[in-house]
């Protein structure tokens, strides 16, 4: 699980990026991945088959949320994902002004069949399932699944899964949220689904749920800023492979390699770690359910 320290202040965390972005494409060979070197060359605005020739389209829900996106804008280059689109656009040599955004619902965006975006972040966790439908870049955050509620449920005191057995839950369509909920929670009551984390939220405010559950830094923020009373019950444990989010793109499409270079050299060059520390919240205070 990836550590998250106090938040940077505005000018640390702005003369840290300012220095990595001081760094060019052509100047970033380290990455381990094959394709590292070769991108230099190959993974430029002239030679990319994006969806308009000289831009770059990037795909995201609407709504978005805190603190992934600010003010359902994520063309302000504000939140977590909305920074590290911008910086991937520009490790692939696309400034502010040449990034497109366009709006694709969660379920969309993962179903088989030509998108409309050359790449879309939207908190997609990788698994062997989307990936028959859809390709993902190298993974550019490490999540754990988080339950929540409200003062005065039933859960507010939960300390153990067992404690939630009883419990009426909900998550978001199509996300490991909800997985989360069918196969670690394993509640006896059928879990309720969302079109969206304002509808489960409803949800919880109204009390047609006990708790729901969201990733982490989700939890943090809704808990925080969103929802009077607010508790965070606690983080689930991961089963197997870490869950990691990765960028996801058509399948089999021609920017894959040079995407997830992009994210390679974000991670190896601390950038990823310090959008991390500048937009999402310490970890601190959430327990582990077991």
């Amino acid at each position: 699980m990836v550590t998250r320290n106090t938040l940077l202040t505005s000018g640390g965390a702005a003369l840290a990026l300012a220095a990595l972005a001081a760094c060019a494409p052509a100047d970033e060979t380290t990455a381990t991945t094959p394709s590292a070197s070769a991108s230099t060359n190959v993974c430029t605005p002239s030679t990319l088959a994006t969806k308009t020739a000289g831009k770059i389209t990037i795909g995201t829900d609407n709504p978005v949320y805190e603190p992934w996106f600010s003010d359902n804008k994520p063309s302000n280059g504000k939140g977590f994902e909305s920074a590290v689109a911008y910086q991937v656009a520009q490790r692939l040599g696309y400034s502010a002004e040449n990034v497109t955004w366009v709006s694709v619902t969660f379920n969309n965006a993962i179903a088989p069949g030509p998108k409309s975006y050359d790449f879309d972040i939207n908190e997609f966790s990788i698994t062997d399932e989307r990936k028959q439908a859809v390709d993902f870049s190298s993974p550019y955050y490490l999540v754990k699944q988080t339950v929540i509620t409200i003062k005065g449920s039933k859960i507010a005191n939960a300390k153990s899964l067992a404690d939630l057995k009883d419990a009426k839950l909900g998550a978001q369509v199509g996300t490991t949220s909800y997985q989360a909920i069918t196969d670690v929670i394993k509640p006896s009551a059928q879990p309720s689904v969302f079109n969206n984390n304002d509808d489960a939220k409803a949800a919880l405010v109204n009390k047609t749920v006990d708790g729901i559950v969201v990733d982490l830094p989700t939890a943090f923020y809704m808990t925080s800023a969103e929802l009077d009373g607010g508790i965070i019950v606690g983080q689930l444990a991961s089963v197997g492979t870490p869950e990691q989010f990765g960028l996801v793109l058509d399948k089999g499409s021609s920017l894959t390699t040079c995407v997830s270079t992009a994210v390679d050299q974000l991670r190896q060059d601390g950038t990823l770690a310090v959008l991390e520390k500048q937009w999402l919240a310490s970890t601190g205070g959430a327990p582990e359910l077991q």
